[in-house]
């Protein structure tokens, strides 16, 4: 790129190719909606533009190849006469469930192993018994008059029994959210105490970084915040359970003594429901205010991830797949969907980086893993160490990595073609919680070019916008989606009138959906290269979270009087949050306050909300209208321009974050 930030023709280059002797399913369903439609589509960007032209077609075409299981079919694909502002009905009169699609195979097939750090060994679990085991959860949770529409919420690791009562959830019509253990009480409540949950499903400790960390203190305090709980269900995760008090717990039970009330020969039937009937509720980084929660449905989920999982990772049964996700992080939602395709999913939990760098790929090898999905922080991590698993590992059966989170760097590229495997495709993915999936990424029937993510997804109507609106190719823009898609949030919660909704994805540019990411589309490969997010969310190392998080824990300190957290990217896009404090006249920035602000941050939040950088400041920017201005500061510490000084309150406050030295290097 040049300085001002557009493609320099010439500068790619291609780090592999698919064999054109092999078919995938993309050339499958290629020559399938050839012959339906009497086309003559030749390659997969001829396919794109169709399935973007008639959308309609191309979803219920995909429906019917992929064989999802329901007990009506649907009356109507989607009005095409309805933008995507409106929110259109999808696959109106259809009804299936989550669960029994992602359930439909139940032979002995491995569909979970599980392991993590502390942990003994290899946990598994065949495709009938992990349909008995959500069965027994379902019973339980039924005997507890769980039923549609009714939440259930996960305070836990990334292990098997959080996709059990994910899916026993499910099977009933249920509602699912979940987050992990490291977020703190602060971050937690802050979202379920939203949605009012009948039930909350948590474990008494974790292990991480070589350490036992206590889970019980955080969860009572979390449940003291949640009044309408009817049961919390305790899984033993590193102590017996003899071992663990839970008397102090109000509505507290060990997890096998829930499920024995579910044990019984009666089969649980898998409630049917409507296409956008409720499945799980996501919640937004809360950049300004409470985290929004994004409700994403049944049908929704299902067709547009098993679309990216079987056309887009070309996954069979006979994969092995895992990523490496915490359950607070939508990729957790993305890798259980997975079972849909009857392949075998890997959990681990625990640091990627003990007892040794190279765990993953010990588990690769051991476990012949095909697809192995992380974050691209994990990939430069691994290149900084001089980690070489091509040196000392096998990996013969691995033929894909996933990389989403934060914009893969060229240099990753470069790295995972000479130090980790040749021959392998390297997808880097990129869409988010909004939408519950990806907009463009992995494509095994094009090239890979370096620095670059491969394409735009089936059936996602992207553009890149420049200021004024257009499409532009080859320079900075704002990326947009132009038509309707299944995965679009039904609505946010709580929202009456939409109004939360429509200003989150609808205000910059009407009738069309504003992502809030820079890109550039390149006109020769018809990649993409990420630039980073456009708006105020802070992305440090792909955790997306928002300031007003950052804010709320701020504001326990009298001895600040203001603040403002933003984002600040390097040359390879990598972004770490920065945080400015204005401090009380009667207080001073030291050392020791400085160690309690990170103290609390990451008690109340978790480590990874912990600013990279805390500085003190004498004044922080405010629009005439009164808002907090964390764009342009954003922009000022990027050495950018700020074009709309004019609406601010105190323009001259901008220029104390001009050329500050401990910003430098970066």
């Amino acid at each position: 790129m040049d300085n001002d930030g557009n493609l320099v023709k010439g500068e790619d280059k291609c780090m592999w190719k698919p064999d054109i002797r092999k078919r995938t399913k993309i050339d499958e369903f290629r020559q399938l909606v050839n012959r339906k439609y009497a086309l003559n589509l030749g390659d997969y960007h001829d396919l794109y533009n169709w399935s973007i032209d008639e959308y309609a077609d191309f979803w219920g075409t995909w429906w019917n190849f992929a064989g999802f299981v329901h007990s009506v079919g649907p009356s109507q694909v989607v009005d095409d006469t309805v933008g995507i502002t409106e929110v259109p009905k999808w696959f109106s009169g259809a009804r299936l469930n989550f669960a029994e699609n992602l359930l439909r195979y139940r032979d002995d097939r491995i569909a979970i192993y599980s392991t993590g750090e502390g942990q003994p060994g290899i946990a598994t679990l065949s495709y009938k018994e992990l349909y008995e085991k959500v069965s027994q959860y379902a019973r339980s949770f039924q005997n507890l008059g769980v039923g549609k529409g009714d939440r259930v919420v996960g305070y836990l690791p990334n292990c098997t029994g959080a996709v059990e009562a994910m899916l026993g959830t499910a099977m009933l019509g249920g509602v699912w959210s979940s987050t992990s253990p490291d977020f703190g009480v602060t971050g937690v409540l802050d979202r379920f105490s939203q949605i009012d949950p009948s039930i909350i499903i948590s474990v008494e400790a974790v292990v991480y970084n070589g350490k036992i960390h206590d889970h019980l203190e955080k969860l009572k305090k979390v449940v003291k915040g949640l009044p309408k709980l009817k049961k919390v269900v305790i899984i033993p995760f590193v102590h017996k359970k003899q071992n663990i008090d839970i008397t102090d717990i109000p509505n507290s039970v060990f997890l096998d003594d829930f499920l024995e009330e579910g044990n019984g020969s009666q089969e649980v039937q898998f409630e049917q429901v409507p296409f956008d009937h409720p499945l799980f509720i996501m919640f937004s980084s809360g950049t300004t205010g409470a985290p929004k929660c994004m409700v994403h449905s049944v049908g929704g989920t299902l067709i547009q991830l098993a679309k990216e999982h079987i056309l887009h990772c070309d996954l069979s049964r006979e994969d092995v797949m895992t990523y490496y996700t915490t359950t607070g992080w939508m990729m957790w939602n993305w890798l259980i969907a997975g079972l849909f395709t009857g392949c075998s999913l890997v959990l681990y939990d625990g640091s990627p980086l003990l007892p040794t760098p190279t765990i993953l790929w010990d588990l690769v090898d051991k476990l012949g893993i095909t697809v192995l999905g992380t974050g691209a922080k994990w990939l430069a991590v691994l290149e900084e160490k001089d980690v070489r698993p091509k040196d000392s590992h096998d990996l013969s059966t691995l033929r894909a990595i996933l990389s989403t989170g934060s914009p893969l760097h060229p240099h990753s590229y470069d790295y995972v073609y000479s130090h980790i495997k040749s021959d392998l495709f390297l997808g880097s993915i990129s869409g988010g919680t909004d939408i519950i999936s990806c907009f463009m990424g992995s494509n095994p029937s094009i090239p890979v070019y370096r620095g670059e993510i491969q394409a735009r997804n089936l059936g996602m109507a992207l553009e890149n916008w420049n200021e004024n609106g257009q499409f532009v190719w080859d320079e900075r823009g704002e990326l947009v989606c132009t038509k309707p898609f299944p995965s679009m949030p039904t609505h946010f919660w709580n929202d009456d009138g939409g109004i939360k909704y429509t200003k989150a994805y609808f205000a910059k540019y009407p009738k069309v959906w504003t992502h809030g990411d820079f890109c550039i589309f390149n006109s020769k490969t018809k990649g993409i290269v990420m630039l980073g997010r456009s708006d105020g969310t802070l992305n440090p190392n792909g955790v997306r979270f928002g300031s007003a998080e950052i804010y709320n824990i701020i504001d326990q300190f009298e001895e600040v009087s203001d603040s403002v957290c933003v984002g600040q990217r390097n040359s390879s896009g990598e972004e770490r949050v920065v945080l400015f404090l204005k401090m009380a006249d009667t207080a001073d920035f030291n050392p020791d306050f400085k160690k309690r602000v990170v103290v609390a941050i990451r008690q109340q939040l978790s480590a990874r909300h912990v600013p990279a950088i805390i500085l003190p400041i004498t004044a922080i920017p405010y629009t005439i209208s009164g808002k907090k201005v964390e764009v342009a500061v954003r922009q000022i510490i990027q050495g950018e321009e700020v074009k709309n000084r004019g609406a601010l309150a105190n323009p001259e406050a901008l220029d104390l974050y001009l050329n500050l030295q401990q910003l430098k290097g970066w």
